[in-house]
């Protein structure tokens, strides 16, 4: 009798992972298949995301089966990837209402798959593989239309939601428990050169179509609202909106994970 994951403690995630796969098997014969070449055949989480990123990725320049080598080699080096794989997959569960299990972020939402490329991306581009972590980035960009530079510091339980159009330049710095949406930009203010690109900290949410702009602090859970422009440092726990960016009120609390875009109503 397989486990059912709803009932009692919450299992790992590569145990529910499989239970729904083999769900989702059974109620829909035509992704039998599938579920098995992307899921169930694999011991372990890391093959599977192994595979499934490489399936994706392929083109013309590199194949699946080398694609999925290096990836591979990229989890065996740095275990740290695979719980950040977990947490992220965790995240999306957790504050994506139309997200029914683990099964959704790790076949299907691009959000998930592209911040799982660039985290391979990253960890080439400190190994000094340039050249291919830009392939990386390069292909998510053409695939899921994210477009995060290599040498950008993510840290662990992230979730872009739908992913569409986020842009993240070169020395951006994400914090744990972020959450991020569509059409977000984290980018610079012109062409200056070094550490130009906003510092994320942690459990903050950059609402839709947000632009973080130039070398500035963004302190823990803080909100950002949708469509605004943030050109200067904000004290952690503020919430900011408008073009540009000003404070409209305080003393929020995780913001990221409770996904709440309202703004406070004038006084």
């Amino acid at each position: 009798m397989v486990d059912n994951p709803d009932i009692g403690a919450p299992p790992p995630p590569w145990k529910r992972l499989r239970f729904e796969a083999k769900a989702a098997a059974a109620d829909e014969p035509a992704l039998a298949s599938y579920m098995d070449a992307a899921i169930l055949s694999h011991g372990t989480i890391c093959q599977a995301l192994a595979f499934h990123l490489a399936e994706k990725l392929a083109g013309p320049e590199m194949g699946a089966q080398q694609i999925r080598h290096i990836i591979a080699t990229v989890y065996d080096h740095e275990h740290e990837m695979v719980e950040a794989a977990e947490l992220d997959m965790q995240a999306v569960l957790e504050r994506d209402p139309a997200c029914r299990g683990m099964l959704q972020p790790f076949l299907f939402f691009k959000g998930f798959l592209a911040l799982q490329t660039h985290r391979v991306a990253n960890r080439l581009w400190r190994e000094g593989r340039e050249t291919l972590a830009f392939h990386f980035q390069s292909r998510a960009s053409e695939l899921f239309g994210v477009d995060i530079h290599p040498a950008v510091k993510m840290g662990k339980s992230v979730m872009l939601d739908h992913a569409s159009g986020i842009t993240i330049g070169e020395t951006a710095v994400v914090g744990d428990g972020c959450s991020i949406l569509q059409g977000v930009t984290l980018g610079g203010t012109g062409k200056e050169v070094g550490d130009r690109h906003p510092k994320i900290g942690k459990g903050v949410l950059v609402s839709v179509g947000a632009k973080v702009l130039g070398n500035i602090t963004i302190g823990d859970e803080v909100k950002i609202a949708a469509g605004s422009v943030v050109l200067k440092d904000v004290p952690a726990r503020t919430t900011v909106a408008g073009v540009p960016a000003k404070a409209v009120g305080g003393e929020g609390s995780q913001p990221a994970r409770n996904m709440d875009q309202t703004i406070p109503e004038a006084k």
